[in-house]
């Protein structure tokens, strides 16, 4: 999925082409450095069952796997900060997995999440707008790891969720959904571009 001629990631010459210049339109940026940008994308997975008193840690070593499945990275393994007796959980007890991604493999992730992973999940309405932190942060779930083509359905033990959140720099949530539906995130109600594939 990189682009032939620079060997960039497509998503970043689309961002570095088009976006830019919609941005500057949109906002009167003077200065392309102000116009911002998707800093680093987490991934994280929660698999509570596995830090549970007798908990199964073999579900947690199928979420690692699942990840760098996805990402091609290898993930940090999460602990839980403080004992919860209700939930029989431990401090210091596994309870997940997840992945910073960065650069190159970010922008390829975010390729294969909006061209190829969003476009399987059934009756996929578009993504809510209403998931932005206040500064500029997004967040979104999927319910299940089968949406990616990487993971193959006979192989997976269970099917688990994952958090998805998209870190920019931008100052206000306005700019953050203008630059995020620009790159092609689809929210839902709105009109979207034409896709990369």
């Amino acid at each position: 999925m990189a682009n032939e001629k620079t060997n960039a990631p497509r998503l970043k010459t689309k961002y570095q082409e088009e976006v830019i210049p919609i941005l500057q339109k949109e906002f009167g940026y003077k200065n392309i450095m102000q116009v911002p940008r998707i800093e680093k994308v987490v991934l994280n997975m929660g698999v509570g069952a596995a830090g549970q008193t007798g908990g199964d840690a073999k579900k947690l070593d199928g979420a690692v796997a699942d990840l760098a499945t996805i990402t091609g990275q290898k993930p940090a393994v999460t602990r839980a900060k403080k004992s919860i007796a209700n939930f029989r959980l431990r401090q210091g007890a596994r309870i997940g997995a997840k992945v910073t991604l960065r650069g190159a493999r970010m922008y390829e992730f975010l390729d294969r999440l909006l061209n190829v992973a969003l476009p399987r999940v059934r009756d996929f309405g578009g993504i809510n707008p209403n998931s932005f932190d206040g500064r500029g942060n997004f967040a979104m779930g999927l319910k299940e790891q089968l949406t990616f083509p990487e993971i193959v359905y006979d192989k997976v033990d269970a099917v688990r969720g994952m958090d998805i959140i998209i870190v920019t720099n931008a100052e206000s949530d306005a700019e953050a959904r203008s630059l995020l539906k620009a790159v092609g995130v689809p929210f839902r109600g709105e009109k979207q571009g034409e896709r990369l594939l």
